[in-house]
């Protein structure tokens, strides 16, 4: 009988580890939402409030925990400019001397009351090329070409004009001064609590709503600047290969552990 029950508690948690490994998602990074990071950033009015906004779980944009120490990692934002670009950093913050950078935000003043954006999430956490913009929709009727048919409606996405984002015109006022977050590991603000990270298919549910003018695309319309690569974070104990991302943990004792994190097939 005790033989028969240990055999079931055992594959009761093999199927559960089983479980829990096939909702990991493919890359890291989709446990931050791109999408919902811009839409904070639409909400916001000053980038310390953005940076706020995107770290409270209730806003459903980090799901984070890089470190594998089971917490919520807490996101700064570091805002870069040259000439008429910002580039604003979201970094997560590893340990007591590493951060890792996240995504970046690229803006870009295009005319005197026109901007644009982009965010692309980091090549150690994303796949390659992953770009997230907002959009908007304009609707037409469209009669056809070839004699008469019944007209339908055909709707195409334009890009956004950002600049009456208030966080946009905020960071280009002249007043502005620019926005380095003064928290590192173990100094947070004292509204923030982290809490423990949720399975990635409840976050893919919860964070959907952020998709609804935001979306991905292939096309970079903005690039990220030269200062920006001197001053990039990249985790050495993040360690990413083609089979997934594996974080690499350093003891009290000295003794090193891997904890893979597989990919989805």
């Amino acid at each position: 009988m005790k033989n028969c029950v240990a055999s079931v508690l055992l594959i009761l948690g093999i199927t559960s580890a089983f479980a829990q490994q096939n909702e990991a998602p493919e890359y890291s990074g989709e446990n931050f939402s791109l999408e919902g990071a811009l839409s904070m950033l639409k909400k916001a009015n000053t980038i310390e409030e953005f940076e706020s906004f995107i770290n409270k779980e209730n806003n459903d944009v980090n799901n984070l925990d890089l470190n594998d120490d089971g917490d919520i990692d807490y996101i700064t934002v570091e805002d870069i400019i040259e000439g008429n670009k910002h580039v604003l950093v979201l970094s997560a913050i590893i340990n007591e001397k590493e951060k890792q950078d996240v995504a970046t935000i690229v803006i870009e003043k295009t005319g005197n009351e026109e901007a644009q954006l982009q965010i692309f999430g980091d090549e150690d956490l994303y796949a390659e090329n992953t770009i997230a913009e907002p959009f908007d929709v304009n609707d037409k009727m469209d009669s056809g070409k070839n004699g008469p048919a019944i007209p339908k409606l055909v709707t195409t996405r334009i890009v956004v004009n950002v600049w009456f984002w208030p966080s946009v015109r905020f960071i280009y006022a002249p007043s502005y001064r620019v926005w380095i977050s003064p928290f590192r590991w173990a100094v947070y603000p004292r509204w923030w609590k982290p809490w423990r990270p949720m399975r990635h298919t409840v976050f893919v549910t919860r964070c959907h709503v952020h998709k609804t003018y935001i979306h991905r695309t292939p096309t970079r319309r903005v690039v990220v600047h030269k200062s920006y690569a001197p001053r990039r974070h990249s985790s050495t104990t993040i360690v990413k290969n083609r089979r997934g991302t594996t974080v690499i943990h350093k003891g009290k004792t000295g003794r090193v552990r891997a904890v893979h994190h597989n990919r989805r097939r």
